[in-house]
Protein backbone atom coordinates (compact mmCIF):
# COMPACT_ATOMS: atom_id res chain seq x y z
CA UNK A 1 0.00 0.00 0.00
CA UNK A 2 3.19 1.97 1.11
CA UNK A 3 4.87 1.74 -2.41
CA UNK A 4 1.51 2.27 -4.53
CA UNK A 5 1.13 5.60 -3.04
CA UNK A 6 4.68 6.16 -3.59
CA UNK A 7 4.35 5.29 -6.98
CA UNK A 8 1.05 7.93 -7.20
CA UNK A 9 2.90 11.02 -6.13
CA UNK A 10 5.97 10.17 -8.49
CA UNK A 11 3.54 9.95 -10.89
CA UNK A 12 1.91 12.87 -10.27
CA UNK A 13 5.04 14.97 -9.65
CA UNK A 14 6.12 14.03 -13.35
CA UNK A 15 3.20 14.87 -14.88
CA UNK A 16 2.82 17.71 -13.21
CA UNK A 17 6.76 18.69 -14.49
CA UNK A 18 6.00 17.81 -17.96
CA UNK A 19 3.03 20.38 -18.28
CA UNK A 20 5.35 23.41 -18.99
CA UNK A 21 7.59 21.15 -21.81
CA UNK A 22 4.12 19.89 -23.59
CA UNK A 23 2.92 24.03 -23.73
CA UNK A 24 6.46 24.83 -25.14
CA UNK A 25 6.43 22.20 -27.30
CA UNK A 26 2.92 23.24 -28.73
CA UNK A 27 3.73 26.69 -29.46
CA UNK A 28 6.99 25.83 -30.95
CA UNK A 29 7.12 27.28 -34.81
CA UNK A 30 9.92 24.84 -36.45
CA UNK A 31 9.79 26.84 -39.85
CA UNK A 32 10.42 30.44 -38.55
CA UNK A 33 13.69 29.03 -36.39
CA UNK A 34 14.94 27.01 -39.52
CA UNK A 35 14.78 30.14 -41.81
CA UNK A 36 16.34 32.08 -38.96
CA UNK A 37 19.03 29.43 -38.44
CA UNK A 38 19.21 29.85 -42.36
CA UNK A 39 19.46 33.12 -42.74
CA UNK A 40 22.62 33.52 -39.53
CA UNK A 41 24.52 31.05 -42.25
CA UNK A 42 24.36 33.60 -45.11
CA UNK A 43 25.24 36.53 -42.82
CA UNK A 44 28.26 34.44 -41.52
CA UNK A 45 29.19 33.57 -45.13
CA UNK A 46 28.65 37.25 -46.23
CA UNK A 47 30.82 38.60 -43.31
CA UNK A 48 33.70 35.98 -44.13
CA UNK A 49 33.58 36.64 -48.01
CA UNK A 50 33.48 40.22 -47.55
CA UNK A 51 30.28 40.77 -49.36
CA UNK A 52 29.07 42.31 -46.21
CA UNK A 53 30.82 45.15 -44.10
CA UNK A 54 30.90 45.47 -40.58
CA UNK A 55 28.07 48.02 -40.77
CA UNK A 56 25.93 45.76 -42.51
CA UNK A 57 25.86 42.74 -40.99
CA UNK A 58 25.75 44.59 -37.73
CA UNK A 59 22.27 45.46 -39.21
CA UNK A 60 21.34 42.12 -40.32
CA UNK A 61 22.18 40.67 -36.77
CA UNK A 62 20.24 43.24 -35.21
CA UNK A 63 17.02 42.28 -36.86
CA UNK A 64 17.64 38.87 -36.52
CA UNK A 65 17.94 39.40 -32.81
CA UNK A 66 14.36 41.58 -33.27
CA UNK A 67 12.93 38.84 -34.92
CA UNK A 68 14.27 35.76 -31.91
CA UNK A 69 12.96 39.15 -29.45
CA UNK A 70 9.41 39.45 -30.95
CA UNK A 71 9.60 35.67 -31.14
CA UNK A 72 9.91 35.23 -27.70
CA UNK A 73 7.35 37.56 -26.90
CA UNK A 74 4.41 36.59 -28.57
CA UNK A 75 5.15 32.91 -26.88
CA UNK A 76 5.43 34.35 -23.75
CA UNK A 77 1.74 34.12 -22.75
CA UNK A 78 1.92 30.62 -23.87
CA UNK A 79 -0.51 30.90 -26.88
CA UNK A 80 0.89 31.64 -30.52
CA UNK A 81 -1.96 32.99 -32.03
CA UNK A 82 -2.41 32.81 -35.93
CA UNK A 83 -1.88 36.91 -36.10
CA UNK A 84 1.30 36.21 -34.42
CA UNK A 85 2.61 33.35 -36.63
CA UNK A 86 1.58 35.24 -39.50
CA UNK A 87 3.93 37.94 -37.99
CA UNK A 88 6.63 35.90 -37.33
CA UNK A 89 6.76 34.27 -41.07
CA UNK A 90 6.39 37.62 -42.52
CA UNK A 91 9.69 39.22 -40.84
CA UNK A 92 12.14 36.85 -41.94
CA UNK A 93 10.76 37.27 -45.43
CA UNK A 94 11.80 40.70 -44.99
CA UNK A 95 15.00 39.90 -43.33
CA UNK A 96 16.15 37.62 -46.03
CA UNK A 97 15.44 40.59 -48.80
CA UNK A 98 17.45 42.79 -46.57
CA UNK A 99 20.40 40.23 -46.31
CA UNK A 100 20.04 39.59 -50.06
CA UNK A 101 20.33 43.82 -51.34
CA UNK A 102 23.11 43.97 -48.01
CA UNK A 103 25.18 40.76 -50.13
CA UNK A 104 24.82 42.31 -53.81
CA UNK A 105 24.82 46.29 -53.68
CA UNK A 106 28.36 47.93 -54.36
CA UNK A 107 29.48 47.63 -51.24
CA UNK A 108 32.59 45.57 -50.13
CA UNK A 109 35.00 45.04 -46.89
Amino acid sequence: MLVARKCTRVLALAAIAALPVIAIAANRDPGVNQRQHHQQHRIQQGAQSGELTRGETRRVQAEQRHIRHEERQYKSDGVLTRDERKALHQDPGAASRNVYNAKHDAEIR
